[in-house]
C-alpha cells in the first residue's frame, strides 16, 4: 500500500484567488479536503476529484472535537490517500494547525506545511489599512478575542499606542477588549476600525473611536460574519464604504 501525506494548507480570508500557487497543485491533487468554515467553499472547485468533508468550528455552535480531525487525517493518510487539511488564513496562526502538525508527527505520518495569508494582515490590507506604517507604528500585536484569557495578558502588557492591536474572532467580545484597552490607558480617540468578511463580497466595515467600538452597531443580517478588529492609528489610512461609522 502506497504512503498517505497530508498537506496542512492555508486557505487565506477565503478569495480563492488568493491561494499560493502550492495551495492550488494540493488541491488539484488531493483525495480528501477536510475544510473550515472559513476556508471558502470556492476553494473546493480547485479539488474536482476529491471527498470533501467539513471539519469547521464557529463560535457557540456544536463542531467535531479536535481529536476527531486529528484521527481522520491519520487514518485517510494510512489508506495511502492524499489530505488536504484546508484551513482559514495561515495553518500556524491562530488556528491549531500546529496541534495537527504534532499528531501527524507522532503518528508517523508525512506531512507539509503550506502556508497561507493569515487575516491578522489581509483583512486590515483589504480595507486599506497598513498594519505598520512608517512614523505611525513600527509594529503589531496578533491576538485571539474568543476569551478573557487569551487576549487579556498580552493586551495587558502593551504600553497604551505602542503597537497596531489586531484581534481575531473578537467581535463578540469587542466591548471588554475596549474597556480593556481603555483602562491601561489607551487614548479614547484612538482610530479603531471593524473589517467584516474580508475579499468576500458581503464585505464591509466600520470605523471609528476605541471609546465607541464596544458599542459600535453591525450588519443585523450576517451574525456569522467573520470580522476583524484593528485598534491603533493605522486605521486612520482605512478607505472604502463603512458599516456605520462614528
Amino acid at each position: 500500500m502506497s504512503r498517505g501525506f497530508v498537506s496542512l494548507v492555508g486557505a487565506g480570508p477565503g478569495d480563492p484567488e488568493l491561494l499560493t500557487l502550492r495551495a492550488v497543485a494540493r488541491l488539484r491533487d488531493a483525495d480528501l479536503v477536510l475544510y473550515d468554515a472559513l476556508a471558502g467553499r470556492e476553494a473546493l472547485n480547485l479539488a474536482p476529484r476529491a471527498r470533501w468533508f467539513y471539519v469547521g468550528k464557529r463560535a457557540r455552535r456544536r463542531s467535531i472535537a479536535q481529536e476527531s480531525i486529528e484521527r481522520l487525517m491519520i487514518k485517510a493518510a494510512r489508506r495511502g490517500e492524499r489530505v488536504v487539511r484546508l484551513k482559514c488564513g495561515d495553518p500556524f496562526v491562530l488556528g491549531r494547525g500546529g496541534e495537527e502538525a504534532l499528531a501527524l508527527a507522532r503518528a508517523g505520518v508525512p506531512y507539509e506545511v503550506v502556508p497561507g495569508i493569515s487575516s491578522a494582515v489581509a483583512a486590515p490590507a483589504l480595507a486599506g489599512i497598513p498594519v505598520t506604517h512608517r512614523g505611525i507604528a513600527a509594529g503589531f500585536a496578533v491576538v485571539s478575542g474568543h476569551a478573557e484569557s487569551a487576549y487579556a495578558p498580552l493586551l495587558s502588557s502593551l504600553a497604551p499606542s505602542s503597537a497596531t492591536v489586531v484581534v481575531l474572532m473578537g467581535l463578540a467580545n469587542r466591548a471588554p477588549i475596549a474597556a480593556l484597552l481603555l483602562a491601561r490607558g489607551w487614548p479614547a480617540r484612538t482610530p479603531t476600525a471593524v473589517v467584516l468578511d474580508a475579499s468576500h463580497e458581503s464585505s464591509a466595515s466600520w470605523t471609528g473611536t476605541l471609546a465607541a467600538l464596544g458599542g459600535c452597531a453591525l450588519p443585523d443580517e450576517r451574525p456569522e460574519s467573520a470580522g476583524v478588529l484593528v485598534i491603533g492609528e493605522v486605521s486612520g489610512c482605512h478607505r472604502g464604504d463603512s458599516a456605520g461609522a462614528q
